[in-house]
């Protein structure tokens, strides 16, 4: 059975790669994988679950590699950029990755992992890089006034901003990325920032 899902996965995976989510459909997988459309069911519940088991894995292999090639020596701002950088450059150049850039696609996806592992489940999309915050922020690296899922949530913006090129203009990109990198870093590790409103909401909700 376990040889079969693999074979599943593979063909899938192949699929995906080549046509797209939309256009591949769950007979186009098992006539891959040269299995009968209802074994389909025996491993998977649906196209969507089978995508974001692929996307998940693909995007586990990329964090491995980023990680793998930082410096730990690096200062938070230093990393934080070179992470970015690569994960932006991965997930452009990874077929699967690169349908995070279809967002009805990916809504689909998101929510489907939401359902299943709830609103406070780690972000998928950056694995432990909440505990690395976390660590700066114990270590006095990075601002503590602000709860390390909203440094993520910032995080998050700075790459969601690669997926409105055409609306700001893309004869902006990337250097608009490059540099808004910069300020939020500087603003990030500016550790001695005065409190406020805001940072207090932001504490209530860590």
């Amino acid at each position: 059975m376990e040889d079969k899902k693999a074979e599943l996965f593979r063909s899938a995976k192949e699929l995906f790669a080549e046509k797209g989510f939309k256009d591949t459909n769950v007979a186009d997988i098992t006539k891959h994988a040269g299995m009968s459309v209802g074994s389909f069911y025996n491993y998977y519940p649906s196209k969507e679950k089978l995508f974001m088991e692929i996307f998940l894995a693909e995007n586990a292999a990329l964090k491995q590699k980023m990680l793998a090639a930082i410096d730990p020596a690096d200062g938070p701002g230093e990393m934080v950029r070179k992470m970015l950088a690569m994960n932006l450059a991965g997930m452009r150049a990874d077929k699967i990755l690169g349908q995070w850039y279809d967002r009805d696609v990916f809504s689909r996806i998101e929510r489907l992992f939401r359902e299943e592992n709830g609103i406070d489940a780690v972000q998928f999309l950056y694995g432990d890089t909440e505990q690395m915050v976390r660590r700066w922020q114990a270590d006095g690296k990075m601002r503590s006034d602000l709860s390390s899922r909203m440094i993520m949530a910032i995080f998050a913006a700075l790459i969601n901003i690669d997926t409105h090129k055409e609306e700001i203009g893309l004869e902006f990109f990337p250097e608009l990325v490059d540099h808004m990198t910069e300020y939020v870093m500087r603003g990030l590790t500016e550790t001695n920032t005065p409190t406020g409103n805001a940072t207090e909401r932001s504490r209530e909700n860590d």
